[in-house]
């Protein structure tokens, strides 16, 4: 799923186009018991619980695309019978009106989501007639031949609220405040099927963990069915790495430069591609080779690749591997940090037999926040 498709869905969590027909609960305890349950159709609840639902389900679609939103594809076994895909399909079509259906999906989450504290699952069911869109991109909610069946769920933390004092109205005093327990926004969730192309995907599901160096990989192949794709670090590393390894003694301070500015390069050109940049395996091949890669240091690369943790489906989306926002250098003792585009402001020169980096201080200069003096007075100059 690109930025659009999520984003469309996530415009549907709104009274006035809610596609939400039912809702299901369960609280689970730091012992893994299930303290209750609820199923509603979710039209019937307050307005203001439907629109604390709508912030939960938002946020399970929140964050980058690569980094917090993992688009997933069953394998080939999972899509068999008896497998992940097929009891989540099983899941969808009875709506959330099976209450021992229900009972298995709580269960299997409890069984394979490792988390040592109560917790609340949130789990819904809807049905969003697509619209058209017209040439023009305007939607045409009156043409539609498609229906987009889906359940989102959603993993909060349950925890209790901090102690403290509070002003109690009826008594005019103030007192200590009544701690209760809070539902906080979801950690991980699942939209399935995937919502491609503006249309459902059954072979694939949008995986969402709020913090990106911890994706539950157990939970996700356990209960889902899929590997999970490598992090953001875990993709930088291996970028990093990959650079390293091939380069090796040609990998100097300008070739890093230019594979950055580059990427960076290539970020911009497509900002409005609502799908997020990739290299696959081939592209990073292609961009070390225009970077000074040696035919012979290549012809190992594939190897290296496999070895850094990828093979022929890894992508590195390059909004994980390069730093958008600045440029670092960074010696045991100094570390250097620049706009990239300022990049070129600094130059390698070697001084007195020594590799050093210069640094232009035409222009004001300050250290400590205290504006100092950088010319060098006349009288210094040796004729």
């Amino acid at each position: 799923m690109n930025k659009k498709e999520i984003a469309e869905i996530k415009r549907l969590f709104h009274p006035d186009r809610c596609p939400i027909t039912r809702i299901c609960g369960c609280y689970v305890d730091g012992e893994k018991n299930k303290k209750t349950r609820f199923r509603e159709a979710f039209l019937s609840l307050p307005e203001e619980e439907m629109f604390k639902y709508f912030e939960i389900l938002k946020k399970t679609l929140s964050g980058t695309i690569g980094r917090n939103l993992l688009d997933m594809e069953f394998p080939l076994s999972q899509e068999a019978g008896g497998g992940a895909q097929e009891y989540l399909l099983k899941l969808r079509d009875s709506q959330l009106k099976d209450e021992e259906l229900l009972e298995e999906f709580y269960d299997k989450i409890i069984e394979t989501f490792l988390y040592p504290e109560n917790y609340y699952i949130v789990l819904i069911h809807g049905a969003y007639d697509i619209p058209k869109k017209a040439s023009d991109n305007l939607e045409m909610f009156d043409a539609s031949d498609d229906v987009y069946n889906f359940v989102l769920c959603s993993i909060c933390p349950v925890k209790l609220t901090k102690p403290g004092l509070c002003y109690n109205e009826e008594t005019n005093t103030i007192e200590q405040r009544i701690r209760d327990w809070f539902v906080e926004v979801p950690v991980t969730g699942f939209l399935f099927p995937a919502f491609t192309d503006r249309n459902t995907d059954i072979h694939s599901i949008l995986y969402y963990s709020k913090n990106p160096e911890e994706l539950n990989e157990e939970f996700a192949r356990l209960l889902l069915g899929c590997e999970l794709p490598l992090s953001a670090s875990s993709q930088k590393e291996t970028f990093q790495s990959l650079i390293a390894d091939t380069l090796q003694n040609d990998c100097t301070y300008e070739t890093v430069k230019t594979i950055h500015e580059t990427l960076n390069n290539l970020l911009e050109e497509r900002k409005d591609d609502p799908n997020p940049v990739a290299l696959a395996k081939d592209d990073v091949k292609r961009l070390l080779a225009e970077n000074g890669a040696a035919a012979e240091t290549l012809e190992h690369f594939d190897e290296e690749f496999e070895q850094a943790g990828g093979n022929n489906q890894t992508s590195l989306y390059v909004s994980n591997v390069i730093n958008t926002r600045k440029f670092e250098i960074k010696t045991p003792a100094i570390t250097i940090q620049v706009k990239p585009e300022c990049a070129d402001l600094i130059e390698t020169r070697v001084l007195e037999g020594r590799t050093c980096f210069v640094i232009p201080a035409d222009e004001s200069v300050e250290v400590n926040g205290i504006p100092v003096r950088t010319a060098v007075h006349p009288e210094a100059i040796e004729e």
